[in-house]
C-alpha cells in the first residue's frame, strides 16, 4: 500500500465532514489522529500511517499487504466503531497497538501478543529470512536455541521457515512461556519445539546447538526510567537488565560456549547497550551485524571465538 499523501484531518464534531465510509477514509482518519497525538511508535511501526494501516486492515479483516485496491472498499459502521474504540485506547492510554489487537507480526508471520511477553520487534527477523547469511558458515543447522524467548517469535519463526530444525524455546518467565506455547500450537509447530523454563542456561543438560539466538532484556537503568509510556505496558522483566543493561548478556557470554558447537553462531541483541558491551569486554572483537531494513546493536560470535575468548568472557 502506498504511503499517505497530504492527510485530510477529520473531526467528529465538524458537521461538514462525514464519518469514514471506506477503508481509505478510515486510514486517513486514524493516521491524522495518531499524527496529532503524543503516542510513541516503536512496537512494529515507526510512523502514524503504517500504524493506521495495521489498525484499520486488522479490524476490517484484510491482509496487511493489501494494495491500494482496498481503499474504496466500504467500511461497516460496526467496524468503524471498533476502530474508534481501539484508537481511543491507543491515544489516551498509550497502549501499544499489538496488545490492543491481540496480535503482532514478525518475520512475515502473525503471532498472538499480550502483556505476558514483550512485543516482537527484533531485527533478528531479517537474519532468519536471509538464512543467517553471511554470518553462519557451519553445516545446515539442526538444532537452534531461542534464549530469553518471550512469546517465542524468534524460535517459532525459525521452526516455520526451517522444517528440518529442532528448536528449543527458553525463558525464565512462566507467563511468557505460556504465550509461546499458545503461539506454537496456533502455528502448528508444537511437535518441533521444546518449551523450557530456565534461568539462562540453568535447566539445560548437555545440549549442543548450531545457533543460539537471543533478544534478552538489555535496557540500562537510566534508559528504563525514561522509556515512553507505551513500554510501561510490557513486562519490566523483559526490558531492564541492571545498571548498564548487560546483566543477562554477561551471563549469556559466560555460559554459551558450553552449549554452542565450535562452528556454531551466537547472535545476541543488546540495542543501545552496545557501547557499554564493548567497554566491558575490550579484548573481545564482536562482529556487529548490519541490517538492510533497520536495526542495530546485534552482535555475533562463533563457537570457536567463544572458546578463544573464554578467559575474557568468564
Amino acid at each position: 500500500m502506498t504511503d499517505k499523501v497530504s492527510p485530510a484531518p477529520m473531526n467528529e464534531n465538524d458537521p461538514t465532514k462525514s464519518m469514514p465510509r471506506t477503508i481509505g477514509e478510515a486510514l486517513d482518519y486514524c493516521s491524522d489522529a495518531l499524527e496529532h497525538s503524543d503516542v510513541f511508535f516503536g512496537h512494529g511501526t515507526d510512523n502514524a500511517w503504517d500504524e493506521a494501516v495495521q489498525l484499520v486492515l486488522s479490524v476490517a479483516d484484510l491482509p496487511l499487504d493489501s494494495d491500494d485496491g482496498v481503499l474504496p472498499h466500504p467500511l461497516a459502521p460496526a467496524a468503524f466503531s471498533r476502530i474508534k474504540s481501539l484508537l481511543r485506547a491507543r491515544i489516551e492510554h498509550h497502549t501499544p497497538l499489538p496488545y490492543l489487537l491481540g496480535k503482532a507480526w514478525f518475520a512475515g508471520l502473525e503471532f498472538l501478543s499480550d502483556p505476558r511477553a514483550i512485543i516482537p520487534r527484533s531485527p533478528i527477523a531479517e537474519l532468519i529470512l536471509n538464512e543467517f547469511q553471511p554470518w553462519y558458515s557451519g553445516p545446515a543447522p539442526r538444532r537452534i536455541l531461542d534464549l530469553c524467548c518471550g512469546g517465542g517469535c524468534i524460535g517459532l519463526a525459525v521452526a516455520h521457515y526451517y522444517p528440518d530444525v529442532q528448536v528449543d524455546l527458553l525463558d525464565i518467565d512462566a507467563g511468557a512461556l505460556e504465550l509461546a506455547r499458545e503461539n506454537a500450537q496456533a502455528m502448528g509447530l508444537s511437535d518441533r519445539v521444546n518449551i523450557i523454563q530456565s534461568d539462562v542456561f540453568a535447566a539445560l543438560d548437555d545440549a549442543q546447538y548450531d545457533l543460539i539466538l537471543s533478544n534478552p532484556p538489555y535496557v540500562d537503568s537510566e534508559d528504563l526510567a525514561d522509556l515512553p509510556a507505551e513500554f510501561r505496558h510490557e513486562p519490566e522483566l523483559s526490558l531492564g537488565s541492571g545498571p548498564d543493561g548487560l546483566e543477562l548478556t554477561r551471563r549469556i557470554l559466560a555460559g554459551a560456549r558450553r552449549y554452542l558447537r565450535p562452528d556454531g553462531l551466537l547472535v545476541v541483541e543488546v540495542g543501545n547497550s552496545w557501547s557499554a558491551l564493548e567497554q566491558a569486554y575490550p579484548r573481545v572483537a564482536f562482529t556487529w551485524l548490519e541490517f538492510e531494513h533497520g536495526g542495530h546493536g546485534v552482535f555475533a560470535l562463533t563457537g570457536k571465538e567463544l572458546q578463544d575468548y573464554g578467559a575474557w568472557l568468564a
